[in-house]
């Protein structure tokens, strides 16, 4: 636990998280640490995947005719599958045992405009279905991303939304705690300076410079209320990751997605409580970012 920032869940008896995502591997990259932490420490831990990631650019050569094809999304989902397995977590889709609604791509893609892409799902449908999930679950805490996404994707931006009024829609005394994947800046320099110390110059990969644009997720410090900060958790994120083949290179304390940059494993996560309405307390959502949008550390296709 990091020095003035408290843990997810309350308390020291077993509890239920809850973790909402876009794309298979979003739930591991994001908020892996956790997801491991709490399995680790007796709560039953849940993740609900809104899509199968079939827009998602894939890594090895060998898997490379998947790219593009129909094929991708059921072997992501088996990747899933697997990196579940490693994690210890209970795993759906939203909406039954296949996803209802589709990987949209990036903004500004043909994908986009798919009649099942997930950014053009009918927000009261989807809330709908995850809070009634919800109420059969009922979370103590639910995480998902922060109102751009993280790195300003179309999907994650509407699983945030879809989230937000989904634990809205639930009675007050049965409302969870809603929480924001962010990453405070202070961590986020650490890091590329950690990456600069560590990535051999010939490894093919970009570490982005101290000056360069962050993604929309680092945001000042103070913004970030709680935190997850256990470095055994790594061993179980590790793991999850590598089942995760098509979209992730894992090495040795760091990672790289398709677009070749270096992110950390650092065993650490941040997070911002949000109020019902998906806002930051104290602010609207989005207010007191430190960094405008930028390629994230380590982002990517989904």
């Amino acid at each position: 636990m990091s020095a003035g920032r408290r843990p997810l869940l309350p308390g020291d008896s077993p509890g239920v998280l809850v973790a909402v995502h876009a794309h298979p591997d979003d739930e591991t990259l994001a908020t892996g640490v956790a997801l491991a932490h709490h399995v680790a420490r007796g709560d039953r831990v849940h993740v609900i995947t809104c899509t199968l990631g079939e827009e998602g650019e894939v890594i090895p050569p060998d898997l490379a005719h998947l790219e593009g094809s129909d094929a991708l999304g059921p072997y992501r989902a088996g990747e899933l599958s697997a990196a579940m397995a490693r994690l210890g977590v209970d795993h759906e889709y939203l909406g039954g045992p296949v996803p209802r609604w589709r990987d949209s791509g990036m903004a500004g893609t043909a994908s986009a405009e798919h009649p099942r892409a997930f950014v053009g799902a009918d927000l009261a449908q989807a809330a709908e279905l995850l809070a009634a999930r919800l109420a059969e679950l009922a979370p103590d805490a639910v995480l998902t991303y922060d109102p751009q996404g993280g790195y300003g994707h179309p999907d994650h931006i509407r699983t945030h939304e879809v989230t937000v009024a989904a634990v809205r829609s639930l009675p007050p005394a049965a409302r969870p705690l809603l929480y924001a994947v962010l990453t405070p800046s202070s961590w986020a320099r650490e890091d590329r300076a950690w990456l600069a110390g560590h990535v051999p110059a010939d490894a093919g990969l970009t570490v982005p410079g101290p000056d360069e644009p962050y993604a929309v997720s680092v945001v000042d410090d103070d913004l970030v209320t709680h935190a997850v900060v256990d470095p055994a958790a790594l061993g179980s994120q590790v793991a999850a990751l590598r089942e995760h083949a098509t979209q992730v290179t894992v090495y040795d304390g760091y990672y790289a997605l398709s677009n070749d940059i270096a992110a950390r494993l650092a065993g650490r996560e941040g997070y911002a409580l949000l109020d019902p309405d998906g806002t930051f307390p104290g602010g609207p959502a989005g207010a007191g970012r430190s960094s405008g949008a930028g390629e994230p550390t380590g982002g990517g296709a989904p």
